[in-house]
């Protein structure tokens, strides 16, 4: 597997990041996986050479960092061989600071991620939202020093408008503080609005792109169809998909699965290859909950597709309701 670099940072992550969220309490989501049946996966990805994994405090309320940590100890022989990202904004608690990026919670997430993984660092620290309720210089200057404390190694920030984000970096520059290597915005073949703003901000300011759903939450690896029908346990239990896309959206999905045909392959290389050819992207966060889900992924990073096919896939695009709004 050929590593790719961070962003213009020294950074080297496997073209493929496995985002980690599916595994936690079965009993919170059908589609979940317990630490039993996640092992097989991960440790399939490691095996094809992945050494980048990205989870977050919030997810199964914990649990996912605890699984992660566990896994990755088990499946590396040194704790350098990979690179491990997670990330704080969303509650983790009932308490009113148990929540958002002020200096406190900043500080004392940090502190639990760290023993829930079992490691005394975390490779990529992300901003999982912008905190309008915290002063940008509060949540810049905690997270300053925990870089300096040796807990975290890197920062990176996810979904937010591309002003909030050029904010964020000026105000770590005239600081002298720790900036952001990379931005994990909502991206794919079917919500491409990060187009307009934030990939141009990322490609400008040498920040590595590392999307999240580039699969649309698998609605391009063909877990819908039209007429609502659903192929899959998470596509029918996922209300917050049928907030996203709408009919007009299977065009896309059709443009994808015909160039797919034509190559042999399976439509998610195409997706994930399509993603793969913007200059800002360093590796798509796939989610996988099946060996081949892996397989496929893992091979995308070998999938070049000419610039008809490009435009083929882009032609049937239509605008969506920006995400966030803020």
């Amino acid at each position: 597997m050929d590593y790719v670099r961070l962003g213009s940072s020294g950074l080297k992550v496997s073209p493929v990041c496995l985002g980690m969220m599916s595994y936690g309490d079965p009993q919170r989501r059908a589609w979940y996986l317990d630490e039993e049946a996640a092992a097989p996966i991960v440790a399939r990805a490691v095996d094809a050479g992945v050494n980048f994994f990205d989870t977050a405090d919030m997810y199964s309320d914990g649990l996912t960092e605890e699984i992660t940590g566990s896994l990755l100890s088990r499946l590396f022989a040194d704790r350098d061989d990979y690179v491990l990202a997670t990330k704080l904004y969303f509650p983790t608690g009932p308490g009113p600071n148990d929540r958002g990026l002020s200096r406190k919670h900043v500080l004392s997430a940090i502190d639990g991620s760290l023993r829930r993984l079992g490691t005394d660092h975390v490779d990529l620290y992300q901003i999982h939202r912008f905190d309008d309720e915290t002063p940008i210089e509060e949540t810049l200057e905690a997270l300053h020093d925990v870089v300096k404390a040796g807990k975290v190694r890197y920062l990176g920030a996810s979904t937010m408008p591309a002003w909030k984000f050029s904010k964020a970096q000026y105000t770590a520059s005239a600081h002298g503080w720790t900036r952001f290597v990379s931005m994990q915005p909502y991206y794919n073949l079917l919500y491409r609005e990060e187009e307009r703003e934030m990939l141009p901000l990322c490609v400008d300011q040498g920040v590595g792109v590392v999307p999240w759903s580039p699969l649309a939450r698998g609605m391009l690896a063909g877990t819908r169809e039209r007429a609502g029908v659903r192929n899959t346990t998470r596509a029918g239990n996922d209300a917050f998909a049928d907030q996203l896309y709408t009919e007009d959206d299977f065009d896309v999905v059709d443009a994808v699965r015909a160039v797919a045909a034509e190559r042999d392959v399976p439509p998610a290389r195409v997706a994930l290859a399509w993603l793969r050819g913007h200059p800002a992207v360093a590796a798509p966060i796939i989610g996988a909950t099946k060996l081949h889900h892996i397989d496929d992924a893992v091979a995308s990073a070998d999938l070049t597709l000419t610039a008809e096919e490009r435009a083929r896939l882009e032609a049937p695009y239509r605008p969506h309701e920006v995400m966030p709004k803020n």
